[in-house]
């Protein structure tokens, strides 16, 4: 079936026409990675880690036409999209050492003559599936630490962003990877379900990766629990900010703008709700109304706050979210399409997904706009009155991604921290943006507590195996045949 993928920037620009496989080119896919994969197990891990320095080489090489390239597919700004291409460097860089890194341990035997070790051992074939907000950076997550480790990887990636996975996967496949370690596999959603369903029940693959909305990563779960596996799920978010009453209201403001509307809120740690305290409240929402109506909004290869969304499915879903604005919300500004009848000052758009930014105050705890994760450019604030509840507020609608606190009390600060569900925490800082050598990953419905990069990752993509060699040449039983030594334990001083 063929998928044409536009920039969302312009729709009548087709950035690429691919042919969607069905899920008999997924298992196949899995088949050649099967087969591919102890060969690439065998080749040494410090090896395999200069396969990774070549990675990140070869994208510092085509660094800049890949940033364009996800711009214009995506509709990124182009700040954040090299960005986004600074994260595969990044990422490689720091797995290039892991290969000689990739440590066991030697324990002590409580028995003579005998020593034991632990051994990292690759997990097998990892099947990938990403979104496309993130068509480069997550994706590398995922694909480097796993190859680094052994594995052979399964590739499917998001259909609009088929020409970014394209140019990813070539890059890659130049770094000197054998033939049938990394595949990728364009299909849509309900093929790739089934291709992965089989796959498993033919024991081809071995680890699954998947970075998707929360329903879809319950399904995976599901299926991935049948076969007695844990993947890997990375899932939305609905990431509080909370403002303390001593918070630098200004630095606040220019945290929620970047969380709040950086790639048009759609990263899965985009800032949902302001949480303030109600003394700072009003100063706060008319700062950061007045610096969203100032934000640049529009064409992403200039410097804008954000572009489009997507693509068109996910700009019919931010229609739904915008639905759920009730009578008891206060709405600042316009919302919905930007358009002729509906303007923007300084808007640098054309033909494309181009939505006003929305902020909405008067949240409510019980709101489908506080609970639920909104794709897009849409920010809720609401007050609040002692920290206790602020946390309280934060963790309520189930998620644990990502979130931030604005204090210059360590105290808040901390007790903030030991409070909140979140996977990522922030002080004084917007809840979005990863490093590669940090812990990435979230709790509840944001996802299973697995965590991408650093050397976190690694527990991932490799199992422990233990190993006892006894050396004495007789059988030496564990806590039986065992030194004991004698003690007085009645002594006391007198």
């Amino acid at each position: 079936m063929p998928y044409i993928s536009t920039n969302p920037s312009n729709t009548s620009d087709v950035v690429a026409e691919i042919e969607l496989g069905t899920s008999r080119d997924f298992v196949d896919a899995a088949q050649r990675a099967k087969a591919a994969q102890r060969a690439w197990a065998r080749v040494p891990a410090p090896v395999r880690g200069q396969v990774i320095g070549n990675i990140g080489r070869l994208v510092e090489a085509n660094f800049e036409p890949l940033s364009q390239l996800v711009t214009r597919e995506i509709g990124k700004p182009i700040a954040e999209a090299r960005g986004e291409v600074q994260e595969i460097v990044d990422t490689a860089n720091f797995f290039v050492g892991e290969g000689r890194r990739l440590y066991g341990q030697t324990v002590p035997s409580e028995m003579a003559d005998k020593q034991l070790f632990t051994f990292r051992n690759p997990v097998g074939v990892a099947a990938i599936i990403t979104a496309g907000n993130f068509p480069v950076a997550v994706p590398s997550w995922y694909i480097i630490p796993a190859l680094l480790c052994g594995n052979s990887v399964v590739w499917k990636p998001a259909e609009y962003s088929a020409a970014s996975a394209q140019a990813f996967y070539d890059v890659f496949q130049a770094a000197g990877i054998p033939d049938g370690v990394f595949e990728i596999v364009f299909a849509e959603g309900s093929e790739t379900y089934d291709g992965l369903e089989q796959s498993l029940r033919r024991g081809l693959v071995d680890k699954v990766g998947f970075t998707g909305s929360s329903e879809v990563g319950v399904r995976i779960g599901e299926l991935c629990g049948r076969h007695l596996q844990t993947p890997c799920l990375e899932l939305g978010g609905k990431n509080p900010m909370v403002v303390t009453e001593d918070a630098d209201l200004d630095l606040a403001v220019q945290g929620a703008l970047f969380a709040g509307f950086g790639s048009a809120g759609q990263r899965c740690t985009s800032l949902g709700t302001a949480i303030v305290h109600e003394s700072v409240y009003d100063e706060f929402l008319t700062r950061f109304v007045e610096a969203v109506a100032g934000a640049t909004v529009g064409d992403p290869t200039g410097d804008v706050l954000y572009g489009p969304l997507l693509d068109e499915k996910f700009a019919l879903a931010y229609e739904k979210y915008l639905g759920w604005i009730g009578e008891h919300h206060a709405v600042h500004g316009p919302t919905g399409r930007i358009s002729a009848t509906s303007p923007r000052n300084g808007f640098t758009g054309e033909n494309g997904f181009f939505y006003h930014p929305a902020i909405v105050s008067g949240v409510r705890d019980d709101d489908e706009l506080f609970l639920q994760e909104t794709f897009g450019p849409l920010v809720g604030v609401m007050r609040y009155s002692d920290l206790d509840e602020a946390i309280e507020l934060g963790n309520k609608p189930g998620y644990g991604l990502s979130c931030s606190i604005y204090t210059t009390d360590p105290n808040k600060a901390f007790r903030f921290r030991a409070g909140i569900s979140a996977g990522m925490v922030s002080v004084n800082n917007s809840t979005s943006g990863a490093e590669a050598h940090l812990p990435f990953g979230g709790n509840g419905k944001s996802g299973n507590g697995s965590r991408q990069s650093g050397v976190w990752v690694l527990d991932q993509f490799t199992r422990w195996q233990s190993m006892n060699w006894d050396y004495s040449g007789k059988l030496q039983k564990a806590q039986m045949d065992t030194l004991a030594i004698e003690a007085n334990l009645d002594f006391r001083l007198a």
